[in-house]
């Protein structure tokens, strides 16, 4: 007779989920010894479980499939849930198999006992204690099937004497419905979003949401001579190729978005959710397509709202709009771009600091001589794999990101895009190569993320994970540090007393690439990509190296003149 644990490990590998990723412990030790057992499923052992959490919905975010972690009683249920909360905002389907005390004893305040229904509440779409087996196979199928269809996380409790029990022999294995058809949208809307968008000249925003739809993005740009501003997650298959594209907007970006955005009279907004209000243009119509109706407005004003799959709206649109000869707005978009681009490349030179401009640059922002980020990613973009992985820490690591690696090939792109959590780019590069360790994975690492979960580092070594983890040394919370300058603060509690982290990793196992010299950083990438195990490369950058968003206010200039003044007299101090 099968148990209880056995029922749900079969259940996850008949959906094809070939990791679970935890810590192991008492209430789950029956699902574990169930894995241990399993030849379809492997027991993914982490240092810290938020880690595994991450790691899970890495892998639910490349597949499409429920991404599995554990965490056992109380503190181990706990430790998931910034992790969860990153697969909730990225509407990623992940399953968190939580343990929980004896039954008997639920309610008695007992040791590590935590109400797991009501701690996962906000974060889970789907949350049950299973408290008899017979619920069990009900259970499972709700649970997989409430994260799959509404993207989100589901939380399954398993009481401590509930996992090794015995279930009748013809138990039938729960099973899952993956299937989530494309929402067309209401030909009316379709014809009324036409209508304005023939009135006047057209910007696109697209985000991820029209990822799978990239054919009729670029059609409709063509037929529109639009310049596209792509979001960030909008990189990963629309940036490559793409004759209408001009960067992202937001602090990530640059002039060019605002010169689209200027120019336009109707914004033609696809896919998109981009949160950060001021850099939305004012007075112009407003067209959203976006699958999830509540999306649409809720980030800026929408004239016309069409509620359906990108790809079926677009295929939809096209037919009704006309075509535009006027190329103005597009050519002084890409102008702008292009011209940003170029003078960005000179700061990838390792002799720059050398030449007059840079002379002068490194006297006012570089004392130190360190090596630019700039050049560091824009080297790794360079060298690594046109079928890469790219995870990135939130803060500067995503900055350089943004503005260095293009998406080319088949690269994916992951991050804590919509939560902004640290930590996240080292444990979602393992989540990446779990999953194909033939495949290069290649981690964006801040130096205050990465510590936060250096642990974790073992993990790449326990499970020979080949992850090639890049960080960005510059002994700062650099995005704390320029969020600080930017309106006049000096930097205070933002310096990182780091130990050299390539010894670290040569420490516990794993190689270690240490480079202070710019002249160096070509090899040193090189030596890691091609390196077979998993790398931690140590690259020590300029903590000063400042980000400018697309339009600059005084009061940020002046921000920054009053925050360099202020730190150069405690400095003297």
């Amino acid at each position: 007779m099968p148990t209880v644990a056995e029922l749900l490990v079969d259940a996850l590998a008949e959906h094809g989920v070939t990791q679970v990723w935890g810590v192991v412990g008492d209430a789950l030790n029956p699902v574990t010894d169930a894995i241990h057992h399993s030849d379809r499923v492997t027991w993914m052992g982490v240092r810290h479980e938020e880690a595994g959490a991450f790691a899970a919905g890495a892998q639910a975010q490349l597949t499409g499939r429920l991404g599995v972690c554990m965490g056992t009683v109380g503190p181990g249920s706990i430790h998931l849930l910034n992790g969860l909360y990153d697969a909730k905002k990225s509407h990623a389907p992940v399953l968190a198999i939580c343990g929980q005390v004896p039954r008997p004893e639920i309610g008695s305040d007992f040791f590590q006992e935590v109400d797991n229904d009501v701690l996962f509440a906000d974060v889970a779409v789907f949350t049950a204690t299973v408290s008899s087996p017979e619920q069990l196979p009900a259970l499972i199928e709700r649970a997989g099937n409430a994260a799959l269809q509404q993207r989100g996380v589901a939380v399954l409790t398993l009481p401590g004497d509930v996992g090794g029990m015995d279930l009748p022999k013809d138990t039938p294995v729960p099973r899952f419905v993956t299937d989530l058809p494309p929402v067309p949208p209401l030909a009316a809307s379709v014809s009324a979003a036409a209508a304005a968008i023939n009135q006047g000249r057209v910007t696109m925003l697209v985000g991820a949401g029209a990822r799978e739809a990239r054919a009729e993005v670029l059609a409709v740009a063509d037929r529109l001579s639009a310049p596209m501003v792509v979001t960030l997650k909008g990189k990963e298959g629309l940036e490559h190729d793409n004759p209408f594209e001009v960067g992202q907007s937001g602090l990530l970006g640059n002039h060019a978005s605002a010169v689209a955005f200027d120019g336009c009279d109707v914004l033609l907004m696809v896919g998109t959710d981009f949160p950060y209000k001021e850099f939305y243009p004012s007075g112009k119509v407003v067209v959203q397509v976006d699958a999830l109706g509540e999306h649409i407005g809720r980030r800026h004003p929408v004239d016309h709202a069409v509620v359906g799959d990108a790809r079926v709206s677009l295929q939809a649109l096209l037919p009704l709009l006309e075509a535009r000869t006027d190329t103005s707005l597009l050519d002084k978009a890409r102008s702008s771009y292009e011209s940003w681009r170029e003078r960005q490349q000179h700061l990838t030179d390792p002799d720059y600091e050398r030449k007059p401009v840079g002379l002068l640059r490194r006297k006012v922002e570089n004392p130190d001589d360190r090596i630019r980020p700039e050049l560091l990613a824009s080297v790794v973009d360079r060298q690594a794999a046109d079928d890469a992985v790219f995870t990135t820490d939130t803060g500067m690591a995503t900055t350089w990101l943004a503005r260095f690696v293009r998406m080319r090939g088949h690269r994916q792109l992951l991050g804590s895009f919509n939560l902004g959590s640290m930590a996240n780019a080292m444990p979602q590069a393992l989540g990446a190569q779990a999953l194909d360790r033939d495949r290069q994975v290649v981690a964006f690492c801040g130096d205050g993320g990465l510590s936060m979960l250096l642990g974790d580092l073992i993990t790449a070594v326990t499970h020979e994970l080949p992850v090639k983890l890049v960080v960005f040394d510059n002994g700062s919370l650099g995005m704390v540090k320029l969020e600080m300058e930017q309106v006049g603060l000096a930097p205070y509690g933002t310096k990182l007393e780091n130990p050299d982290f390539a010894a670290v990793a040569e420490a516990i196992g794993m190689r270690g690439i240490r480079v202070e010299d710019p002249h160096d950083v070509e090899e040193a990438v090189l030596q890691a990509l091609t390196h077979p195990g998993p790398v931690l490369l140590d690259v020590l950058t300029n903590p000063d190296e400042i980000a400018i968003p697309p339009k600059p206010t005084l009061e940020q200039g002046w921000g920054f003149a009053i925050a360099k003044s202020k730190e150069f007299l405690e400095s003297s101090e």
